[in-house]
């Protein structure tokens, strides 16, 4: 890229924003979870109110948004170890990001399949 022009954001760049996304919402998840899990030492009346309020619909959504983070971020972070540490990492980095893109695809799937199961058997019945 000549010198003095803009970066416009190719798949590398990309990755990098969604592997800081990743690792914020995972460090939130963490956070969050210590707070909650410290409430039983100071109010555990209060503590169950907190964890009856995870059992919704909208909770459960976000547990596989959760699931989907951590995956995203663990295969990313095996992509960056070998663009780091493999000579010619860099010259593959692409490709091994469609692979990372391809695999946490496949593995949301049958993440979701039960899911998705389960719901079309309560609309549809059977």
């Amino acid at each position: 890229m000549p010198a003095g022009t803009l970066y416009r954001g190719r798949e590398g760049m990309w990755s990098w924003v969604a592997h800081r996304v990743t690792g914020v919402l995972i460090f939130f998840f963490l956070f969050v979870h210590v707070l909650d899990t410290a409430l039983v030492r100071v109010s555990p009346q209060d503590y169950d109110k907190v964890v009856a309020t995870y059992k919704t619909p909208l909770v459960a959504l976000l547990e596989y948004g959760l699931v989907a983070a951590v995956l995203f971020h663990a295969l990313n972070g095996l992509r960056v170890i070998a663009v780091d540490f493999w000579s010619k990492g860099p010259r593959f980095q692409k490709q091994m990001l469609w692979t990372v893109v391809g695999i946490w695809v496949v593995l949301m799937i049958g993440a979701l399949y039960p899911v998705l199961g389960h719901a079309a058997r309560e609309v549809f019945g059977s």
